[in-house]
């Protein structure tokens, strides 16, 4: 029997976000979202490999108290337990602090044998956090892993996937536990089970706040105030547009092209 966490991140629904003109930040409470399409496909790959080794899936994510609505959607999908990390004092953290408070979270759990997260987040692009909360928590990890090839059992766990390095698929081995970040070729998202979408409404969410997670000694990164980077400016792209209309014969417009391009410094 296997002990999986997958890693869930609400991100905003649509492009029509707020922004905290002071802190930088996404006004995320009463803004729509969704569940990364990227850890979506991570918590496929957790169904998948609990399906064919046995296993329970929990779920964590941290956000407003609306984020339970992540968690209810992965018990339809398959998920088992969900924790939310849910306080004011976990607000705006920056990719480090994140995973801190992941970190912190899943040290409460009795043990854990495979950390799923998504390669990166569709509001943030960083994919930082996943190999950060393997440094975290002192366990080997892989990222940008493209499939799962199997897991055998011995003295020692170990599990061997193929990671995309871009030019080359790699091989790779690790002991377990270990954390994986994920592609979308690891997976394909399931639709809802409409039977585990009716039960999930019954289960439980385990809530843990600022004070389950805080520890006396050491260093710590919560929220922002526990963030060591910080948005100086938030601002859209610009979407100045302007256009010329040239007439003449073509040959005559193909230098007039080649010249502006040089000018313009494209070519």
């Amino acid at each position: 029997m296997l002990n999986v966490i997958v890693c869930l991140k609400q991100v905003p629904g649509t492009n029509e976000v707020e922004i905290d003109p002071q802190l930088g930040t996404l006004k995320r409470e009463n803004a729509a979202t969704k569940i990364n399409l990227y850890d979506l496909y991570a918590l496929e790959a957790a169904v998948n490999i609990t399906d064919q080794y046995g296993g329970r899936i929990t779920v964590i994510s941290m956000g407003p108290p609306q984020a339970k609505k992540a968690i209810l959607e992965a018990y339809a999908l398959g998920a088992h337990h969900g924790i939310l990390l849910s306080d004011r004092r976990f607000a705006g953290a920056d990719t480090l602090a994140t995973a801190f408070t992941l970190a912190q979270a899943i040290r409460r759990r009795e043990s854990y044998d495979l950390i799923l997260t998504g390669m990166q987040t569709s509001d943030g692009d960083t994919a930082q956090v996943g190999p950060a909360l393997a440094e975290f928590l002192g366990i080997p990890h892989v990222a940008y892993v493209h499939k799962v090839l199997g897991i055998q059992h011995g003295t020692e766990k170990t599990i061997t996937v193929q990671a995309d390095m871009g030019d080359a698929l790699d091989t790779l081995q690790t002991q377990m536990p270990c954390l994986l970040t994920c592609t979308k070729e690891v997976s394909r998202p399931g639709l809802p089970s409409y039977l585990r979408l009716k039960a999930a409404r019954e289960r439980d969410i385990t809530v843990w706040t600022y004070d389950d997670l805080k520890q006396e000694t050491g260093p710590a990164y919560f929220g922002l105030d526990g963030s060591p980077t910080r948005v100086q400016k938030v601002f859209p792209p610009s979407k100045e547009q302007a256009h010329e209309r040239w007439e003449g014969p073509p040959a005559a417009l193909a230098r007039r092209l080649y010249a502006r391009l040089q000018e313009m410094k494209r070519i």
